[in-house]
């Protein structure tokens, strides 16, 4: 893990702009997110995690913490055993969100089209509940697996214990900041 100083944020913001972060990381591997959250918590920094960068305005003076971005990678697909032989996708947190709805289409699959040209990444979609024409991501993830920052560990939520309604989860209201979102 590559623990970076004083890193200027604006090129991974969509807006282009904003001051450094103290530290900066990119974790690429579970492992290293939990790696990051230890070091924040060992030296009382503050702990911001990026995605894409969408929907975010970072002020000049930047974030005097440590900004964890997360960029795990990997996108499989699996035929479920259902008659309707279902196709089940797993993406990682870092992968670009359109670039997945892209996948699926691509694929022959139906159900995320509607949510393709959203910006940001897979794992900022169950935090908003991203949505579009009339869809949400709600209505599709069935899974959410995330590192718990309080307890130290992965836990997996299904869609139903997200507390998802209109551009709310769990993970942007009751729990904000308590988990880091690492595949959906």
């Amino acid at each position: 893990m590559l623990i970076e100083e004083n890193k200027p944020l604006a090129p991974f913001t969509t807006f282009g702009i904003g001051g450094p972060a103290r530290w900066f990381v990119e974790a690429a591997s579970e492992e290293e997110i939990t790696e990051a959250a230890a070091w924040a918590k060992k030296h009382a920094a503050k702990l911001f995690v990026l995605g894409g960068g969408s929907n975010l305005l970072v002020a000049d003076a930047g974030f005097d913490g440590l900004v964890l971005r997360v960029a795990l990678r990997g996108i499989s697909a699996q035929d479920a055993a259902t008659p309707s032989g279902q196709t089940i996708y797993q993406a990682a947190a870092g992968e670009n969100w359109d670039h997945f709805v892209e996948r699926t289409t691509q694929a022959g699959c139906a159900g995320i089209e509607c949510l393709a040209g959203i910006p940001g990444t897979v794992g900022g979609t169950p935090v908003q509940n991203v949505g579009a024409y009339g869809q949400e991501v709600a209505s599709v993830l069935s899974r959410v697996r995330a590192f718990d920052l309080q307890e130290h560990c992965f836990v997996e939520f299904a869609a139903s214990e997200c507390g998802f309604a209109y551009r709310r989860s769990r993970f942007n209201s009751a729990d904000r900041g308590r988990y880091i979102v690492t595949r959906v």
